[in-house]
């Protein structure tokens, strides 16, 4: 099924348009290596709200989440060559930063294959900063407002490459099985020479 993708907030569209305009944005080293030596127009492609797990081994209630910014996949004539963020400052939403590397074409992959699964689902994004972990969060409350909530347990989370070892990058996950897996990773070892 198609997914259902929540616009952007068109300040934040806005702020990467003209990031992308700003020939200053995209010398040096203000812009990756992919951007910069891009061969045509670049155009925001796609648009993912970023989310930030907190509170993950915390012991009073489930991990909260909170909007990071939104994540713009960038296109040019040959495909995905990068991501531009924006960010919701006291001013409003801003250009953040560009940026390029494995997470990038891995979130481009996940959203392939998630358009095959049989529901129909919200995307977004999940960083887990602890386990330096980006995933492909699949919301099953479509008409949800991309900018809240928390995963909920028949959520998909599928981790980005490079996933933290013993974790399957582009494995759809339940929220309900792999968030306690993601604590226990976490938790701190017991202390040695104390009783069992």
């Amino acid at each position: 099924m198609p997914l259902r993708v929540q616009p952007a907030p068109a300040p934040a569209l806005r702020s990467v348009h003209a990031a992308l305009g700003s020939p200053a944005s995209l010398r040096g080293d203000a812009a990756p290596p992919g951007l910069r030596a891009r061969t045509g127009p670049v155009r925001p492609d796609l648009s993912l709200p970023l989310h930030v797990l907190n509170g993950i081994t915390a012991s009073a209630g489930p991990p909260r989440t909170r909007l990071a910014g939104w994540r713009f996949l960038l296109r040019d004539a040959h495909g995905v060559v990068g991501a531009a963020d924006a960010a919701l400052t006291a001013d409003g939403w801003t250009f953040s930063h560009f940026c390029e590397g494995p997470f990038v074409a891995s979130a481009e992959t996940a959203l392939r294959r998630a358009e095959t699964l049989p529901a129909a689902y919200q995307p977004r994004l999940l960083s887990v900063p602890e386990l330096y972990m980006l995933t492909l969060w699949l919301h099953g409350d479509t008409e949800a407002d991309a900018a809240d909530g928390s995963p909920a347990p028949a959520d998909l989370l599928v981790p980005l490459a490079p996933a933290p070892p013993g974790i399957a990058a582009h494995r759809p996950h339940r929220v309900d099985g792999l968030l306690p897996l993601l604590t226990r990773r976490l938790a701190p070892p017991p202390l040695l020479g104390t009783p069992a």
